[in-house]
């Protein structure tokens, strides 16, 4: 999942693609790099920052949303506004990414009443003015908490009658906990898994990675943001938001290389094939999780047939 933040003030790369010209650039750059999804936002989450207007907000995103859903690949908005939820889902945007787990008045009618949406459920601490001047306490199970929080939540809109297949999970890295907590989710991360629902892991330029690595500038934490990113597709992520696509994206096919070999050793060794014998190694070592199309398109999987970067696969002609 590519990010493209249309705001002025997000933490890495705040201002890079305010205009809507440059966002929809940025884009068609995500897609040529490897991007599956495309995560399009126009108000920053960073810890301390201001919420914007929800006229402003709709002037960034509907442009770049309206564009985008030419381009092939699912289009997912990071929106916790209900009237930005309607209008983008309205111009046939896939998956609404909502920091606030649709606890907004009004939000989870609007998923409700777009039966093909996909949903991605956040765990915030408090909100983003307060999430980090009065975080989690440091003795509490982080782990439980999320996991608790997400279930909880995810009951709650299943109980509205929203299929369970719509619905991914993301413990919220950064939001309202410390770094010890942050990497107690990471290491812990299985245990947050449940059927049907993929987890998105955001690591990406996360502070966190700097307080560990010493790299202050945010645009500086690309290896640490894959070194981080793989460890959570090892623990059962099956989408990783991330700003540095390219680099994600062949760090990962390393590693989904070596763990098909390992995986047709292990089964050749359980058939009891001889050494000498030729394998034939696994196509992917994972397959898609079996959620509703807008969420199914995990990174970690083999890539799935698409249009050609730029192609609008509904008039077969270059956007």
């Amino acid at each position: 999942m590519g990010i493209v933040n249309v705001t002025p003030d997000s933490f890495s790369d705040g201002g890079s693609h305010i205009t809507a010209d440059a966002a929809l650039r940025h884009c068609e750059r995500l897609l040529d790099e490897g991007a599956d999804i495309l995560d399009i936002g126009g108000e920053s989450t960073r810890p301390g920052s201001p919420a914007v207007a929800l006229e402003d907000e709709l002037a960034r995103v509907l442009p770049v949303v309206r564009e985008a859903l030419r381009l092939g690949v699912p289009v997912s908005v990071d929106t916790y506004k209900p009237e930005v939820m309607r209008a983008v889902l309205d111009l046939g945007a896939d998956i609404v990414n909502d920091v606030w787990a649709l606890r907004r008045p009004g939000a989870r009618e609007v998923v409700a009443a777009h039966p093909s949406c996909g949903i991605c459920l956040m765990h915030m601490h408090r909100d983003p003015q307060t999430m980090q001047s009065l975080p989690m306490a440091a003795d509490a199970d982080v782990v439980a908490v999320v996991r608790d929080f997400l279930a909880r939540e995810t009951a709650t809109l299943v109980a509205l009658g929203i299929d369970v297949a719509r619905i991914a999970i993301d413990p919220g890295i950064g939001f309202g906990k410390s770094v010890a907590q942050n990497f107690a989710l990471l290491e812990r991360q299985r245990e947050l898994l449940a059927p049907g629902r993929p987890l998105l892991a955001g690591w990406s330029r996360k502070s966190s990675l700097g307080t560990v690595t010493g790299i202050e500038t945010a645009a500086r934490r690309m290896v640490p943001s894959v070194a981080a990113a793989l460890m959570a597709v090892e623990r059962g992520a099956s989408i990783v938001r991330v700003h540095d696509v390219r680099d994600t994206v062949a760090a990962l096919a390393v590693w989904r290389a070596a763990t098909a070999i390992a995986t047709s050793t292990a089964a050749n060794a359980a058939a009891g094939v001889g050494a000498g014998a030729t394998s034939r190694p696994l196509a992917s070592p994972i397959s898609p999780p079996t959620v509703a199309p807008a969420v199914a398109a995990a990174v970690v999987a083999e890539p799935a047939a698409r249009p050609a970067p730029h192609q609008d696969p509904r008039k077969g002609s270059h956007a």
